[in-house]
């Protein structure tokens, strides 16, 4: 049996780590922060609550913690990964000398706790989800296609969107659930436990195409889809702004050559893009940057340019 090897961090990494301010962290990933009272909270998960911006707890799930539970848990890094990206968040440069050893307390806390995985019961029909899609601006043919690739249906609980992400082997791996009530612009949105944030939603790659289209979310690649009347080009949505996605559907495809980054066009979405660009570019991916010429986002900008047409006629 092979030993797993661990990363090791000195007690005081950990604790800079630990300590990292969640709203500033939680609005880099590209959630919506929000001020409620003494606490904040997240237009993406309103039973999430921020307290002494240190620590976290999410009551529909009954779970919380500090930022490395928080990227263990809704983003699906392990230990060493979390620790690693929250340092590099906060500017530092781990040293080059040998790791310190932790205690064996310590180790134990590090292993990451793995929570089972598994898709919410499918509804029999999919007429809220067909609605609610349309109403964004989404094609009939886009959607049916999705349905059809067994990459959306309806839960039968709560008649929520549910964009499901296949491995390579067509496996379901991660879900990520968006309401179907939009009552002044707010909808309830969030990841289903257990996915797995480095496949995210993807669509197949198609070997013969060089070209990898990247965006935020699912709604918005479902949008470009829709600009551009198709529903089989390669594309990824990264459910936030982490990069794990993308590098592993480049590693699993290497005959994607050209990147096109359709991020949010936001502060976060735009910042995003830029360090993005730069790291592929530096592993010679030919990197282009849009953004949509009006509207926050792709389908924002598909739901305007729609209204123009309708007015035109």
């Amino acid at each position: 049996m092979k030993q797993e090897k661990y990363t090791y961090f000195t007690d005081a990494e950990i604790q800079i780590a630990r300590e990292t301010d969640l709203p500033q962290l939680l609005t880099a990933l590209g959630y919506h922060v929000t001020k409620v009272g003494s606490y904040h909270s997240t237009k993406e998960m309103d039973s999430l609550r921020i307290k002494n911006r240190r620590t976290w707890r999410r009551y529909s799930e009954g779970i919380g913690g500090d930022a490395i539970t928080f990227l263990q848990h809704f983003h699906g890094m392990s230990f060493p990964e979390a620790v690693n990206y929250l340092l590099a968040f906060q500017g530092i440069h781990r040293a080059r000398e040998p790791p310190v050893k932790i205690s064996p307390a310590q180790r134990k806390s590090a292993v990451k706790e793995k929570t089972t995985f598994q898709l919410p019961e499918k509804n029999a029909e999919c007429r809220r989800v067909f609605a609610y899609l349309r109403k964004r601006g989404i094609s009939s043919q886009v959607i049916q296609a999705f349905i059809k690739a067994g990459l959306l249906y309806e839960d039968k609980k709560h008649h929520n969107c549910v964009f499901v992400g296949r491995n390579r082997d067509g496996k379901a791996v991660f879900a990520t659930k968006r309401g179907t009530y939009d009552l002044d612009r707010k909808t309830f949105k969030g990841d289903v436990a257990g996915s797995d944030k480095n496949i995210a939603f993807r669509l197949p790659c198609n070997a013969e195409n060089d070209t990898l289209f990247v965006f935020e979310a699912p709604i918005d690649l479902m949008s470009y889809c829709t600009l551009h009347c198709e529903a089989n080009c390669n594309a990824i949505a990264l459910c936030g702004l982490c990069d794990g996605a993308l590098k592993m559907y480049l590693a699993e495809n290497p005959n994607l050559k050209h990147i096109v980054l359709c991020l949010d066009a936001d502060e976060p979405g735009q910042n995003a893009a830029l360090q993005i660009k730069k790291v592929y570019e530096a592993q010679d991916y030919a990197v282009t940057k849009i953004v949509p010429s009006c509207g926050k986002d792709w389908n924002e900008y598909l739901q305007q340019r729609q209204k123009v047409t309708k007015r035109g006629r």
